[in-house]
């Protein structure tokens, strides 16, 4: 757009005398409304072929226009200075239709982005509704904020199917729960989130799944789905106690290794631990769990087991039931131990998850908890924008390890 010569801008202030910025405000407002208006017209001009000030026009054969100017049909439009009425200009034939502002579309200037990204901050539709009305004098009901994040479902749906990586070195998944209504009522359902480091060490959200029960028919899908995206192997899987995960990776990838998160078999190892043992058995699992070798760790579990295996039985035999898929880190330098040893990575994300939606504890349907989620997603990548720490050594680390599972 060209710019106004600064002495028409001068002469225009000068003329208006303004004494407050509410003045400056309503006067752009009207310049907005002006230059809507000609826009318009303009638009029209070139569809009809002649000027609003001429009365016909000829085509290349010579032949006069058969559509003419009809009128003006009024329209409300929101932006983001407020409701303005203009007046859209007609053709006889209805063939015109304004490019600057769709015949449907009553938002101009963004307003869609605006609601949406107060939508992607958790805000409930009401909330959002007073929200728009304080900042830009809209009203703006919850049924029009929600025909607006209706319109992202087909972008929810191409983000959830799109194309993937071939190789992730490492896969985190965790679940977040939420209230969702269903038949008039309201359950708990769980968001199975899944996140990806790949082989540039960027994190990147794989998928988010919505579902009510975890079984390993429930993960074996959701794995499935992922190859049939692209993901030809994986390398590890770091996971809590997440029910069926590891048939699921062993059905659907043979070659990974599963990690099991430390800390969550920490905390679900010594819930019924008494306060009064409490810190000096930690200090001895502690010995277990940061041992320098497996060897020593088993050494240590063996030495736990002796001391508190008749007071504690339910928390020794979950560290030896589990010992193949706890002990995995071991095999690794301290700099791939640090990635794969919690799942911390995903449950910050899952964090920021919560942080977003706290003030909506409950959604209407599994669709409502997907748009949120996803617009969601789109804020939190935006800021992964660094390689995960050390990652060249890691990446050396694992050309060695994976040697003949690396893309050359």
């Amino acid at each position: 757009m060209t710019k106004a010569p600064a002495e028409m801008m001068r002469e225009f202030v000068k003329s208006q005398n303004f004494t407050s910025t509410d003045e400056v405000m309503t006067a752009m407002k009207d310049m907005f409304k002006d230059i809507l208006q000609e826009v318009m017209e303009c638009e029209l001009a070139d569809e009809l072929g002649y000027e609003k000030s001429e009365r016909t026009s000829n085509d290349e054969g010579g032949k006069k226009s058969k559509n003419y100017r009809n009128g003006y049909s009024k329209k409300t439009v929101k932006t983001q200075m407020g409701e303005l009425e203009i007046k859209v200009p007609r053709d006889r034939n209805g063939e015109y239709e304004p490019k600057i502002i769709s015949k449907y579309n009553r938002n101009a200037d963004g307003m869609e982005e605006k609601i949406l990204s107060l939508y992607a901050c958790g805000m409930s539709q009401r909330d959002i509704s007073e929200r728009i009305k304080n900042l830009y004098d809209v009203e703006i009901s919850p049924e029009l904020v929600s025909e607006i994040s209706e319109k992202i479902m087909p972008d929810v749906t191409a983000w959830q199917n799109r194309p993937l990586e071939a190789v992730y070195p490492f896969v985190f998944m965790d679940a977040i729960h939420y209230k969702v209504k269903e038949n008039h009522q309201y359950i708990t359902k769980a968001a199975y989130v899944v996140l990806g480091i790949n082989l540039d060490g960027q994190k990147d959200i794989l998928g988010i799944w919505i579902g009510e029960n975890e079984s390993s028919k429930f993960w074996l899908n959701v794995l499935n789905e992922l190859k049939t995206r692209g993901i030809k192997d994986v390398f590890l899987f770091c996971v809590d106690g997440l029910t069926g995960f590891r048939q699921a990776i062993e059905a659907a990838f043979p070659n990974a290794q599963i990690q099991r998160c430390i800390i969550h078999q920490i905390r679900s190892s010594t819930r019924f631990v008494s306060y009064k043992h409490i810190k000096e058995l930690m200090a001895d699992l502690k010995k277990v769990y940061q041992a320098i070798s497996e060897e020593e760790a088993m050494n240590n579990l063996i030495l736990f087991k002796d001391k508190w295996g008749k007071t504690y039985p339910s928390c020794v035999k979950s560290w030896e039931e589990n010992w193949d898929i706890l002990s995995t880190f071991f095999a690794y330098p301290p700099e791939v131990r640090k990635i794969i040893y919690t799942t911390n990575i995903i449950e910050g994300l899952n964090r920021q998850f919560r942080q977003i939606t706290k003030n909506k504890p409950s959604f209407t349907n599994d669709d409502c908890l997907r748009k949120m989620l996803y617009l969601a997603s789109q804020k939190i990548v935006e800021r992964w924008t660094q390689r995960c720490r050390n990652w060249d050594i890691v990446l050396s680390q694992l050309s060695i390890i994976f040697e003949d599972r690396i893309p050359a």
